[in-house]
């Protein structure tokens, strides 16, 4: 065997002697805080939620017949038929459609929205059968008992629609209660910001043990959470935007679901995935989620998943593993985050590759045990690393160790953490890139990417 270079054997000697004496290093401290601008994004959604409603008196139709209060008009409704609204309803008491396949809609020829107004308890609307459709109705003042589940419309029938509509001055948005096939659609729902703390709202969407629903294109703020999932599967929820909630979107219980194209700014959290599995988390924005929770995504006992694709910029945790196994997480851009990831409670399977590392204030915080691997053949991008591809492959032929001896020695004694940018703390990477014998618990990442998947700086007031 060759002797070890004049560097190598620097490095050895200068970590022995650091984890030594890490109570009692001494360096000139470091602003290791990444540099540039704040995270720049417009989510296209406004500060607030100021809409008009009309006072005309209200008249909705049925074949040809014309009633003054919605009740009467849509127990008249035959399967098939449509009542039209127009003006304002002042229901004293919940409407309940029970015949299916009836249609209430807005009247094509008023051009103004007509507005259900409820009297401030219980539900607005019940949707109790089949095939029923809302459609470009402004339902509004439901209960305010989150313990009754008030809702401003509730959904009990397979097949039901409800789109193009908009929900406000409720507890809960649209219920949907162990009902299939569901589709909501390019519906606006607003809670009561009123209620100050956002875990006494009720949720924009609840979905409660539902099968096969479809929910796209919606706007959501101002309630607990965006969507709501309880014991729910088959799910498909598309291109939602969803602002200031407590989590954007919330999973418990429910397998087999996918969230794609969906953006979740300005929560407590984006994403909170938990006790589930077999979810498909694609394509979906993450960004300035910092609040109580701060997570961008987070994955709490969730186990046989895949996320992929997104983009989690600027959160206190770009995505927190909690007890989870077996997920599959590539291809995302993870930047301007407090921690890239955080991974805790015997998170120690999961393939992570294809990912963009950069401005995260640390890569990756790592409470384990052990050494974690993340992949052998091609892993993920690491701003500031230093990958050297000899080959040209874009493979780099230096593993990095994004949460390793460093991290270790700065948890064990914390005001280290000041001296991380320290030459001393450069000298330990260094070894621990160079020589294997040289390990701590954390995370290896052995074939980081040469050059960024993904180009992170579109997310920054700046010119590139």
């Amino acid at each position: 065997m060759g002797r070890p270079s004049a560097d190598a054997a620097l490095a050895a000697v200068a970590a022995a002697l650091l984890v030594a004496a890490a109570g009692t290093v001494v360096a000139v401290p470091t602003d290791t805080a990444p540099t540039g601008d704040d995270v720049a994004f417009d989510a296209g959604v406004p500060d607030a939620y100021e809409f008009e409603a009309t006072d005309e008196p209200g008249v909705a139709a049925v074949d040809g017949d014309e009633f003054d209060a919605l009740g009467p008009a849509v127990d008249a409704a035959e399967p098939g038929d449509t009542v039209e609204l127009r003006g304002r309803f002042d229901p004293e008491a919940t409407v309940v459609v029970e015949t299916p396949n009836v249609t209430v809609r807005a009247d094509d020829a008023d051009g103004r929205m007509p507005v259900v107004d409820g009297p401030g308890e219980g539900d607005v609307l019940a949707l109790n059968a089949s095939g029923v459709t809302l459609d470009g109705v402004w339902v509004r003042n439901a209960g305010y008992a989150a313990e009754d589940n008030d809702a401003a419309v509730w959904v009990d029938g397979a097949g039901v629609t409800v789109r193009d509509s908009r929900i406000t001055d409720t507890t809960f948005g649209i219920w949907v209660d162990s009902a299939a096939d569901a589709r909501l659609v390019d519906n606006t729902v607003v809670g009561r910001d009123g209620i100050e703390s956002r875990s006494d709202r009720g949720n924009g969407i609840q979905l409660y043990e539902t099968t096969d629903a479809y929910v796209a294109d919606n706007r959501i703020t101002d309630a607990r959470d965006g969507i709501y999932y309880s014991w729910a599967s088959g799910v498909e929820a598309r291109n939602n935007t969803l602002w200031d909630l407590r989590y954007g979107v919330h999973y418990m219980y429910s397998n087999d679901n996918t969230l794609v194209n969906n953006t979740a700014v300005d929560n407590d959290a984006g994403y909170a995935l938990m006790v589930s599995e077999d979810l498909r988390i694609v394509d979906n924005v993450a960004v300035n989620n910092s609040g109580q929770s701060g997570h961008g995504i987070l994955l709490k006992s969730i186990d046989k998943t895949t996320v992929r694709g997104n983009h989690v910029v600027g959160n206190e945790n770009g995505l927190f593993v909690y007890n989870s196994l077996d997920n599959e997480i590539a291809r995302n851009l993870v930047a301007g985050n407090g921690a890239g990831v955080h991974l805790s409670a015997g998170s120690v399977r999961e393939s992570v590759h294809h990912n963009t590392f950069a401005r995260n204030r640390v890569q990756v915080r790592a409470d384990v045990n052990s050494r974690v691997v993340w992949n052998e053949s091609v892993g993920n991008y690491w701003a500031g690393a230093g990958a050297r591809d000899v080959d040209g492959d874009g493979v780099s032929e230096t593993r990095y160790r994004p949460a390793g001896m460093v991290q270790h020695l700065t948890g064990e004694h914390p005001k280290a953490s000041a001296f991380t940018g320290s030459p001393a703390f450069e000298v330990l990477r260094l070894a621990e890139r160079t020589l294997p014998v040289v390990e701590a618990p954390g995370v290896v990442d052995h074939r980081p990417l040469a050059e960024p998947p993904h180009d992170w700086r579109d997310y920054y007031d700046r010119d590139h």
